[in-house]
């Protein structure tokens, strides 16, 4: 597919954010199949700045020696995802879609300090029993080399007739031998909190009333709040070279309450894990974290 190449700089506000995605509550009903839309959202040199990196990780529990944490440049990207969401050319209001899944791959060290250039666009339209799914692809150069890239499956809730190839990639899981290892409890202003860092103001997160009026009792955590915690309990001192990280997103978690990290207690550079309630019997969130331990 042909992509037509947008430079965003400088990156958008809040408040452009939040206007673009007031108008993009309604669209046309769609006649046909979506159309998949054209642009490449591009950031020529997104900094990685040490003193966001920092307020990134206390929220979400890494420390300074685990370096850059995995899950990071996606706050990076966030901004770009939202405007390709509101754009005219997206079929669909952006309110109501739903973050189902992210897939990760670092290929070399991040730094702190370090000028990214991020390129963000409609990768493929993906067809899901519960919607219409679409894969939103990040890439992330540094020094003209692919340093980090990741795909997010965005889904639309009840569209008939999906198209594109079906979602088949869901991670699995061996239950035996899966032991509670952590607990977490999550206070009510923690999606506020994460907002701050990660510019994911959705009032699902961030409100009582917000998460009422989509339909959620309570405010709910951000998923990716729930994956960055999960990496933070498992990734290794020292910073990470190559690693990968998959996650599939289940059930929402309420805020305020507490959560569990599910995983074998295993010392190699695998970790299959799920975040549960403390019970262990309702999936939050599921997922696979592989680095690569020759560097350790």
């Amino acid at each position: 597919m042909d992509y037509v190449t947008q430079i965003i700089d400088p990156p958008p506000s809040r408040t452009r954010l939040l206007l673009d995605g007031m108008r993009a509550l309604r669209k046309p009903k769609l006649d046909g199949a979506p159309v998949l839309p054209k642009e490449r959202l591009v950031r020529a040199a997104a900094e990685l700045s040490g003193a966001d990196i920092e307020a990134y990780g206390r929220a979400c529990g890494f420390r300074r020696e685990q370096g850059v944490p995995l899950s990071y440049p996606h706050v990076l990207a966030f901004a770009l995802h939202l405007m390709l969401l509101t754009r005219p050319s997206f079929p669909y209001p952006a309110s109501g879609m739903v973050h189902l899944a992210n897939r990760i791959r670092q290929h070399q060290r991040l730094h702190p300090g370090q000028a990214l250039r991020l390129e963000v666009y409609a990768e493929r339209w993906v067809a899901h029993p519960k919607g219409q799914a679409l894969s939103i692809a990040t890439r992330a150069y540094g020094a003209d080399a692919l340093a980090w890239e990741s795909e997010s499956l965005y889904l639309r809730r009840d569209v008939k007739d999906p198209v594109g190839q079906p979602w088949d990639d869901v991670l699995p899981l061996q239950e035996e031998g899966l032991l509670r290892t952590q607990r977490w409890v999550l206070p009510a202003d923690l999606g506020r909190r994460f907002a701050k860092v990660s510019g994911d103001f959705n009032p699902i997160h961030t409100s009582l009333i917000g998460a009422k009026l989509f339909g959620f009792r309570r405010a709910i955590a951000h998923g990716m709040w729930t994956l960055g915690r999960a990496l933070a309990a498992q990734q290794p001192p020292g910073g990470l070279d190559q690693a990968e990280a998959h996650c599939d997103f289940k059930l929402p978690i309420f805020l305020p309450g507490q959560v569990a990290l599910w995983n074998h207690p295993v010392t190699g550079p695998r970790r299959e894990f799920e975040v549960r309630n403390c019970a262990g019997d309702k999936p939050h969130m599921r997922g696979l974290f592989i680095w690569n331990e020759s560097v350790r």
